[in-house]
């Protein structure tokens, strides 16, 4: 493990192989310890775990973010152009449904980022991005 913090984040599905044919498959992130009931995985150094809770995801909401409802709560990593558009490519192979397709966002803009929300089979709300330039992820 790096010098810099990681996330821990734990996320409720409800069909632990359908995580596992998602997370491991699609998404192709490695699987860590596990039991009957949760999986560990390894969202490019920070640590993910799918627990299984009966019943569907209960979103809370949506936000307008430039022209567009997106999902609350939602997470996600912040990728190079080339492995973002690689990865779309791969959820799109897979038969992926987007809640917003692969865009450019604030072009021309502080912030100008590649953006797409898709959901795992659980329901759990999904954001992949790529910064045109990465010194700007919090520029005002």
């Amino acid at each position: 493990m790096s010098n810099r913090p990681a996330v821990h984040l734990a996320i409720p599905v409800d069909d632990l192989p359908a995580a596992r044919a998602f997370y491991g498959g699609v998404l192709g992130l490695a699987e860590g310890r596990s039991s009957d009931h949760w999986v560990d995985w390894n969202l490019h150094g920070h640590q993910l775990v799918t627990h299984v809770v009966p019943g569907p995801v209960r979103p809370a909401g949506d936000s307008e973010v430039d022209s567009h409802e997106v999902p609350i709560p939602h997470f996600g990593l912040l990728l190079g152009a080339d492995e973002f558009h690689a990865l779309a490519a791969r959820l799109r192979d897979a038969g992926t449904t987007f809640m917003i397709e692969p865009y450019l966002r604030f072009p021309g803009q502080a912030g100008e980022q590649w953006t797409m929300f898709f959901r795992d089979p659980a329901g759990n709300a999904l954001e992949f991005k790529a910064f045109r330039d990465e010194s700007q992820v919090f520029a005002k």
